[in-house]
């Protein structure tokens, strides 16, 4: 845990002090704005570049960090977030170096997605709490977690695939109910209900929109498997649909095996899937957003059979190399420009281990499933 809070404060500081900050002007701002009532949707260029994609509650969540000076509040956002993420690997049902061994392996995206102050990364530590909770029988917890995901980043409902792991379903159903009524309204706190209500109106057109152009051969994002094919097809009109709806049966198929559900690596193996599926079928997707699919990738390896195959290893180490480390400097800068970039190659080796988790879980016998890193 330290590791990452010693990220989170030099991160925040460098940035700071090179004024690359302006993905925590446009957080600070989504709670001043919401003082003033003004949209938190707009483009204000006066004050950022780029606009607000996030739900009003965030403006709650920011608030704290915006009320400070921006030399204080922006390395103790990434510090808050390096904390939410610390908690998600740490809840994990594995033992504690197994669980350190998962972060270790992470601390490089975590560092990219901190660079830009991305709350990718405590959405990560979220959806990780989600499962945990879940599995340990505290529905309202992860219910609640799911809730709040979801109303500052929709990427947050995927917590909602674990639900078949719940022992008192209805206990769950309830709470997320219950969470979200409360979350939805709270904002008015901070304004007024009829402010809140055309917020979250704003916030769905922002959002609709913004996935109109990410679908570009140039963009930043589209860093997914639909990205990887329109840019190497050189065909930016190529729909999301036909990919979404077969990414979504192979997504479903391991629901069938109702019999390994009750299996710790059958579960955790689901976790994976969840966590990189997010991130490859989603044009949203950019650089930053993979500290989301790579904490699937570290969970996937980390509970393979020992000794692992080659197989295993092979793709494993390829995803460190194309997807973790290419946006860092150890990588060639020409072949990340000339290809990694234009091709979207980053999400390539998370595609690969997405497929193979999904034929893992539907021929495995998790029952008897040998690995000395579960508990």
């Amino acid at each position: 845990m330290s590791l990452f809070i010693a990220i989170a404060l030099v991160t925040g500081i460098k940035q700071y002090t090179r004024g690359h900050y302006n993905n925590y002007k446009i957080f600070k701002y989504t709670f001043l704005h919401s003082l003033e009532e003004k949209s938190l949707y707009e483009e204000y260029p006066l004050e950022y570049g780029d606009s607000n994609h996030y739900g009003p509650v965030f403006a709650l969540i920011i608030a704290p960090f915006a009320l400070l000076p921006d030399a204080l509040g922006t390395s103790l956002w990434n510090i808050a977030n390096a904390l939410i993420l610390c908690l998600g690997f740490y809840s994990l049902p594995l033992p504690i170096r197994t669980r350190s061994i998962i972060a270790l392996v992470c601390a490089h995206e975590a560092l990219v997605a901190l660079l830009s102050f991305q709350f990718n990364v405590g959405l990560t530590g979220l959806i990780m709490l989600s499962f945990s909770y879940l599995i340990s029988q505290k529905e309202a917890k992860s219910a609640f977690v799911i809730a709040l995901g979801t109303l500052i980043k929709l990427y947050g409902i995927v917590g909602l695939a674990f639900f078949f792991f719940s022992r008192n379903k209805w206990r769950f159903i309830f709470s997320g109910i219950a969470s979200i009524a409360v979350l939805l309204i709270l904002p008015a706190m901070l304004s007024s209900t009829d402010y809140v209500i055309r917020s979250y109106a704003d916030w769905y057109s922002s959002l609709t929109e913004k996935n109109m152009h990410n679908a570009s051969l140039t963009s930043m994002q589209d860093i997914s498997l639909m990205g990887i094919v329109r840019r190497v097809m050189q065909d930016a009109s190529i729909p999301n649909l036909p990919f979404l709806a077969g990414g979504l049966l192979l997504f479903l198929l391991p629901y069938t095996r109702i019999d390994q559900f009750k299996h710790t690596p059958f579960r955790l193996m689901l976790l994976s899937s969840v966590l990189i599926f997010t991130v490859i079928f989603s044009s949203g997707s950019e650089s930053p957003t993979y500290i989301i699919a790579f904490a699937g990738v570290a969970i996937w390896f980390m509970i393979q059979p020992s000794p692992k195959n080659k197989g295993i290893i092979f793709l494993f180490v390829f995803a460190f190399i194309l997807t973790s480390m290419s946006p860092s400097d150890l990588f060639p800068k020409f072949i990340r420009d000339q290809y990694i970039k234009p091709y979207s190659l980053k999400a390539l080796p998370c595609v690969l281990i997405w497929f193979t988790i999904i034929y893992q879980m539907l021929k495995l016998d998790f029952k008897n499933y040998k690995n000395y890193g579960i508990e």
